[in-house]
């Protein structure tokens, strides 16, 4: 509740705004009102026939906003009671179908707006942890001025205008509390369906439908409201610098405070805002002066010089099927640029790509065979990028797909691979249970100019797994707390077992390019390897983080040094993880629940010295964390310093090597790489103990076209003389809980301790209609929690039902046997079923 000191000094600071709204009409004095009306509007209110919010002309007289909103001055009638319940119920019907009139030209405020509110409702939690200690108290007092002294700069206006006799101040409060009953009505609403909890509640981890009330800041949209009308009711430079920079003000201070998150304020400041331009746009006399409300942007006219090179796009999923499309493409020799060592891709790069595919099965006599048929399907779902390629308007959003999946587990299932196994890989760590499990999602894209957006969120349920036994959990504390010398089970240890409910984005962020430099923000995923099953460095394994990433999103060339090694792609990224339980800083070990958690960066590099061979080099760390705190010295120090003491070793660094050749002379049928990985070496080139990933693929059999082979094997057990201990690999001795996030890992299915291989075979009678089977082995050291085995088989299909349809299934029989989970063998079912619906909903120019 508000304190009476609160509510006097913010009445006193609506003094002040209103001393500014009187120094700005005394500036007015004596002069005629301005002609503020453009003289579309008064054509538009002197030909309307009612006051409801109809469309009442065409497209070509006025603009878009008009056609649905009352013109200013056509319904000034503002008084209490029955026109003031009128207008809040037109308001609302404005803002509740305002989706149905969206046009094309939106997107280019839409998109920059929607992204930047997913990049920071990607990055909530992170934020809300930055905030000093000491800025929380005082940014909360200083919020609840903000907004008390809006109400009462809004009341004190209606009352005092009324009691002089001026019109103008008059209309300034009611429409100024007409705006802000509207947006609070909204905010409310979507706190009772979004129930976010605060950020000093529930861990601060922001998680939607959790029984909350952060979502969205009801403050923010007061403080919006108020200053919007004032600010256009007496457009002097002083009432809006007061207005707006208050407002601003309410907002920041509410984030500071912990009251809320930063996408809280950005979604309640524009509640406020739009429903402040929407009240005074719709009821606003203009008789009595004031500034004309416009568009959000203005028109522009004129042909424009459009670069690709300045083109923002979105990142293909890495679960689409394009990619092994893409991938069949570049094995058969028709891609000679595809960097498999990086992705994801976007897709302008896919666009490119399919371009050079073109022109290379353009030159072959048979234009019936297998490539053309991949590309023909490819060229379908590109077809946006290829104009926008040849200069067409890079103005677009979609709706890319929405989807359901259903999996049933008939026995206990692995989903520990940090420790164990996982019987379900390469999922974005997905929660899973015994019995029933589902998933519903969808992913929409947009993109205006240099910017886009990409956003998948997903509602997931999962059953429970197996709790762990007493000896289990020693076990696993002895392996991974051993830093500390524990040898009991510390207080609070645990793992998830317990069944699951939630909402979760999955990526979610928004990006810049310029020059082929693509700045991106927001949880996104990586896949640094040139193999399938797992990428070693850096996969879909684990939740995407939040992180900046800075990505040559096509080939560049570095100078005289892609002279001798070809053009290059790279990039560089760093982000915050989250969910690890342990970090040990001597003497110090904390856990379970740390809010201080560690940062983590990459770098990756891929050469295409020839158009068969592509190599390359990366590079990951892990470090600040509670007693190691982020500074760009200890940054800086990741790349290039490793000390045995861990008290100055600035973190935890993991290297890798990869290559991918495609072998020429053999009709274009195979293809060989290896991918691997070292920690705390510079390169695992010349290391005794380096994790690797070898694999083939052969692209299509003699005389079986449709048909491809793909086997990659694993190892990541070391011999004790070689390394550290059984389990090093993945694990450190400060950060605990491993190279993990949420617990999953962010490499390979594989583990600390394993070795193993993986093989599948797809037989595909359309690119989006395919038939596979395949076999995984795991083998687990004996040494490490006491070893394990784990062999699944599986048969999967998907089918193109139709062009906006297609269904998805999967079946897999799995055995596996760790001695310290449960004492016997024990077999499960996997039973997969999705359907997928691309409606190709576009708007676009």
């Amino acid at each position: 509740m508000f304190s009476t000191r609160k509510v006097i000094l913010g009445l006193a600071l609506s003094g002040i705004l209103h001393l500014a709204v009187w120094a700005q009409n005394k500036a007015s004095d004596g002069a005629a009102v301005p002609e503020v009306v453009p003289a579309a509007e008064k054509e538009l209110a002197n030909q309307k026939d009612s006051l409801s919010a109809k469309k009442i002309r065409s497209a070509d007289d006025v603009d878009d906003d008009a056609k649905y909103e009352l013109a200013p001055g056509e319904d000034p009638n503002n008084h209490l009671v029955v026109p003031f319940a009128k207008h809040l119920a037109s308001d609302q019907y404005a803002f509740w179908a305002a989706p149905a009139h969206f046009h094309v030209k939106d997107l280019e405020w839409g998109v920059p707006f929607v992204g930047v509110t997913a990049g920071f409702m990607a990055g909530d939690s992170w934020l809300s942890k930055q905030i000093p200690l000491g800025e929380i108290s005082r940014s909360k007092t200083i919020s609840d001025y903000g907004a008390y002294s809006f109400i009462g700069a809004g009341a004190g206006a209606f009352v005092l205008g009324h009691l002089t006799g001026n019109d103008r101040m008059s209309e300034a409060g009611f429409l100024s509390g007409e705006a802000t009953i509207n947006s609070t009505a909204v905010a409310y609403l979507f706190k009772s369906v979004a129930q976010r909890p605060r950020p000093y509640q529930d861990n601060g981890k922001g998680t939607f439908f959790q029984g909350g009330s952060s979502f969205p800041s009801e403050h923010a949209a007061i403080a919006w409201s108020v200053a919007s009308v004032m600010a256009h009711e007496y457009p002097g430079t002083l009432t809006k610098i007061l207005a707006y920079g208050l407002a601003t003000t309410v907002s920041a201070t509410r984030v500071t405070g912990q009251q809320h998150f930063a996408s809280d304020v950005i979604i309640g400041s524009a509640l406020g805002w739009y429903f402040g331009r929407q009240v005074y746009r719709s009821h606003h006399d203009t008789n009595l002066g004031g500034e004309a409300w416009g568009d959000v942007l203005p028109e522009s006219s004129g042909e424009k010089t459009r670069n690709p090179e300045n083109m923002g796009s979105p990142y293909v999923q890495l679960d689409s099927w394009i990619y092994p499309a893409l991938e069949r493409l570049a094995a058969m020799g028709y891609i000679k640029t595809a960097y498999l060592g990086i992705r994801p891709w976007t897709r302008l790069e896919c666009a490119r790509m399919l371009d050079e595919a073109q022109q290379n099965i353009a030159d072959e006599d048979d234009q019936s065979g297998e490539a053309a048929r991949i590309y023909s399907e490819l060229a379908k779902e590109f077809l946006p990028e290829t104009g926008r390629l040849n200069g067409a308007a890079n103005v677009g959003a979609s709706l890319d797909s929405v989807y359901a999946r259903v999996t049933n587990i008939s026995g206990a299932p692995l989903r520990d691979g940090y420790h164990f196994g996982e019987t379900l890989t390469n999922d974005f760590g997905r929660p899973i249970g015994e019995g029933l499990n589902l998933i519903i999602g969808a992913a929409t894209s947009a993109v205006v100019g240099p910017f886009a957006i990409s956003i998948r969120g997903e509602y997931q349920q999962a059953g429970s797994v197996f709790p762990l036994t007493p000896l289990a959990l020693q076990d696993i504390a002895s392996t991974d707390i051993r830093s500390s010398g524990l040898n009991f089970v510390p207080p609070g240890f645990s793992t998830n077992t317990g069944s699951i409910s939630q909402f979760r984005l999955l990526d979610a962020n928004v990006s810049l390019t310029l020059h082929n430099l693509q700045f991106s923000f927001g949880k996104q995923s990586n896949w640094l390897g040139p193999g399938d099953s797992g990428a070693l460095l850096m996969s879909d394994n684990a939740e995407p983080a939040t992180m900046l990433k800075i990505d040559n999103t096509t080939p560049f060339s570095l100078g005289p040094l892609s002279h001798l090694l070809g053009p290059a792609r790279a990039e560089f990224f760093i982000g915050r993880l989250s969910g690890l339980q342990w970090i040990f800083q001597p003497p110090t070990l904390y856990g379970p629940h740390i809010s201080d958690q560690p940062f983590i960066h990459g770098t990756k590099i891929n050469f295409h010295p020839t158009p068969n061979l592509e190599f390359g080099f990366g590079l990951t760390a892990m470090f600040g964390g509670p007693g190691l705190p982020f500074t760009w010295h200890n940054f800086l120090r990741t790349f290039y310093s490793h000390k045995a003491n861990l008290a100055d070793n600035p973190g935890k660094r993991f290297s890798s090597f990869d290559f991918n050749y495609r072998v020429p002379g053999l009709r274009n049928w195979l293809s060989v790489y290896v991918d691997s990985l070292v920690v705390d070496e510079y390169s695992p080139i010349g290391s005794t103990r380096p994790s690797v990933n070898p694999g083939i693929y052969l692209s299509h059999f003699p005389r079986i076209p449709k048909l491809d082979l793909r086997v990659e094997g694993f190892k990541t057990d070391h011999p004790v003389a070689s390394c550290c201990f059984p389990g090093s690999v993945y694990w450190d001795l400060r950060y605990n809980s491993g190279y993990t996030s949420d617990g999953n890992l962010m490499g390979a299915w594989i583990g600390r301790a394993g070795y193993g291989g993986q093989a599948w075979s797809t037989y595909s009678l359309t690119p989006r209609t395919k038939f596979q089977i395949g076999y995984r082995h795991q083998e687990t050291d004996r040494a490490f929690i006491g070893g394990g085995r784990l062999v699944d088989y599986s048969a999967g299909a998907e089918v193109e039902i139709t062009r906006d349809v297609s269904l998805a299934g999967l079946l897999q029989q799995e055995q596996w046997n760790f001695p310290v989970l449960l004492p016997t063998a024990r077999s499960n079912t996997t039973a997969q079923f999705e359907v997928q619906f691309h409606p190709h909903w576009k708007v676009q120019k």
